[in-house]
């Protein structure tokens, strides 16, 4: 497999990697914040920071099969490039804010303008990578998601107790806009496109992605591929593992924190340790996925891995904060595993004309699951006083997104690349 221009990984990966973990960064950190003092600062209700929490998905949600489109028919590079700028100015301007009104505007706008990051890095990917590479590419990708988080929960709990909450912000998004022209430097859209390929190595890779579009069922359009069964099921999975991810992902620091005696500095660094544990499940997951081709079966046991360990918090309760906290650790690990081969699955089931809007679709519902979960975490754990009712909603979210993908992914015809 790795015959094919082995240099891909080294020029490629590193840059998308980077590229997405500075996305995740300007996304994720609001959960410190609020743990952090901004709520105090702003006169933030419980209700109103779950909905600011959640504001970033909603506009996520609006943008994904537009911003596809354009990265699959147009450029995935310039449509990355400039929503690097964009975003880093809107994060930026988070620690800006002196009112509740202003914050609920950025917190939209930077959902919207993410919003074609996730699709348009994966059709770029599917672009480089064969079928036998893509659920380790796509992993790579998506690893910028825990190792983000796991170094954000640190910094930020830092940041936090020594600067404030609005420098956090500020330091937090200025690196993205730097990095704009370093990717615009860097990223080639395609194999043809780069003149640090030989010519031979630029034409296997070229001839081997024709050939597996040539053993994909015929797609005539958009339409017909949004009413596929598979696709359907597909956006119902995502949507429902979306709840269970970021119900967990933006509330954990609030959780750890609510502890009695809890610093913001320990907070943070108990709050790295799931995605840890992520990136190595998300690493061993993709290898196996790649070197089998069974994406099924480094899917679904993952998410019911996930449903279990929350379902097992609930029981323990508060009374015991380190089991409870290590279950935690064991669902936010479990809940990473399957992305590389979940992307896998649908670049492999699609032809190229339509994939990017399938992949917007089914990213856009995963972002009004995240809404979803975001929101209703928030405001479960507001309106309870506790987070017992949290943990069985990302429980049963897990359980059934479990089910579905048994459902809807098939089983490998044969072993081979």
């Amino acid at each position: 497999m790795n015959t094919l221009a082995p240099s891909r990984w080294y020029r490629i990966i590193p840059i998308v990697f980077i590229t997405y973990s500075l996305a995740y960064l300007d996304r994720a950190n609001f959960g410190f914040a609020a743990a952090g003092g901004m709520a105090e600062d702003l006169g933030i209700t419980p209700g109103m920071s779950s909905l600011l929490g959640s504001l970033f998905f909603l506009g996520y949600f609006f943008f994904q099969i537009p911003g596809a489109h354009y990265a699959a028919h147009r450029s995935a590079k310039k449509l990355i490039f400039w929503s690097l700028i964009l975003w880093g100015g809107f994060a930026t301007a988070t620690g800006m804010v002196n009112n509740v009104t202003a914050l609920v505007v950025i917190r939209f706008m930077l959902g919207v303008v993410e919003s074609a990051v996730m699709p348009a890095m994966l059709i770029l990917l599917s672009q480089w990578f064969t079928k036998g590479e893509r659920s380790r590419a796509n992993t790579f990708l998506i690893l910028g998601n825990p190792a983000t988080v796991l170094w954000m929960s640190v910094l930020s709990g830092y940041l936090i107790d020594s600067m404030g909450w609005r420098w956090m912000f500020i330091i937090q998004g200025l690196p993205a806009i730097l990095w704009a022209v370093i990717w615009w430097k860097m990223i080639d859209e395609k194999p043809t496109d780069a003149s640090w390929l030989t010519e031979p190595e630029r034409d296997a890779i070229e001839a081997q992605l024709k050939e597996e579009q040539q053993g994909i069922k015929a797609v005539k359009n958009y339409a017909e591929a949004f009413r596929s069964k598979t696709v359907i099921l597909l956006c119902l999975q995502y949507l429902l593992w979306s709840v269970g991810l970021y119900g967990f992902v933006m509330w954990l620091p609030s959780i750890i924190n609510s502890v009695p005696d809890m610093d913001i500095v320990t907070t943070g660094w108990l709050s790295s340790v799931p995605y840890l544990l992520a990136i190595v499940s998300m690493l061993a997951a993709s290898y196996y996925a790649d070197k089998t081709l069974n994406r099924k079966l480094f899917i679904w046991p993952f998410l019911l891995v996930g449903a279990v360990a929350f379902y097992l918090s609930y029981l323990v309760g508060t009374d015991n904060f380190w089991l409870s906290f290590s279950l935690l650790v064991i669902a936010g690990g479990a809940m990473y595993a399957p992305y590389g081969p979940f992307f896998a699955v649908i670049t492999e089931i699609l032809p190229r004309n339509v994939a990017g809007g399938a992949l917007g679709l089914i990213n856009s519902m995963g972002a009004l699951g995240s809404f979803g979960g975001a929101y209703v975490v928030g405001y479960l754990n507001g309106h309870t006083g506790g987070f017992g009712a949290s943990y069985i909603l990302m429980a049963a979210s897990l359980l059934f997104s479990a089910i579905l993908t048994m459902v809807v992914v098939k089983q490998p015809s044969n072993k081979t690349a």
